[in-house]
């Protein structure tokens, strides 16, 4: 039985890197399936080359990794409307995975538009496969914060109960020093890794299971961090949601 990881970009794996790292110990199958894709072939590439070595450092080999992506126009930060030729090959892979214990996504939060795409995803594909386990871990958001502030791996309290994972501090340092595997990404850590380090220091690492209704309403009240970072609105991320991924329809009068 594999535990699948629904991510969008070659870095995302550090939000969930504690949990990682202990199934990683126990010996348990893991698969990693990225969504996004890149329209620089060159850069989609080097953030692919830097992710198999981040992964290969915890012992799991690039046959585990799958880029489903690739050749879909799922652009970087587009994710939304690309929804269901995403869903498509996240269906193929895990058809082709066979047995999978459960699905780990982002959490549902507004910090990026695409690691919301991916608990959408996520959480449609369960809903259409009789109910399999979804856990999403908090990356980044900024609820409640002037822009440019965030808090990283913080999680809302919509999303539900937290099950928390101890860690020692070395665990927490090792987690800390994974952004460092990504020398294509050190702009963009640069505003996340302070927010990680007080997060990794707060809260640690925990996953939560929401309601699957959560992914129909909006992350949280108040803007969104990407609605400030890549000025695009909650509104066509929804439409975009809800055109390309459905809520299943309720039986019951």
């Amino acid at each position: 039985m594999a535990i699948v990881y629904v991510l969008a970009h070659f870095d995302d794996e550090v939000g969930c890197l504690p949990m990682i790292r202990r199934a990683a110990r126990a010996g348990l199958d893991q698969r990693f399936l990225y969504l996004a894709d890149y329209r620089s072939p060159r850069m989609a590439a080097r953030r692919l080359a830097e992710t198999h070595a981040a992964l290969r450092a915890e012992g799991i080999g690039p046959d585990r990794i799958a880029h489903l992506g690739l050749g879909i126009e799922a652009w970087d930060g587009r994710l939304h409307h690309a929804l269901p030729a995403a869903y498509a090959a996240l269906d193929a892979a895990l058809a082709r995975i066979g047995a999978v214990e459960r699905l780990v996504s982002p959490a549902w939060e507004g910090g990026h538009m695409d690691h919301d795409m991916c608990a959408l995803l996520a959480v449609r594909w369960s809903q259409r496969k009789g109910g399999l386990r979804v856990e999403q871990f908090p990356f980044y958001s900024a609820q409640g914060l002037p822009f440019p502030l965030l808090r990283a791996v913080a999680p809302l309290a919509a999303n539900g109960r937290r099950e928390t994972l101890a860690l020692t501090a070395a665990e927490r340092r090792r987690w800390l020093g994974a952004a460092f595997h990504y020398p294509s990404q050190a702009f963009a850590w640069a505003g996340i890794w302070p927010a990680l380090a007080w997060g990794v220091t707060r809260h640690g690492f925990g996953l939560q299971r929401p309601d699957p209704a959560r992914v129909d309403e909006r992350p949280h009240g108040g803007p969104l961090f990407y609605e400030r970072m890549f000025r695009v609105p909650y509104e066509e991320v929804r439409a975009a949601a809800d055109a390309g991924l459905p809520a299943p329809r309720r039986s019951g009068g």
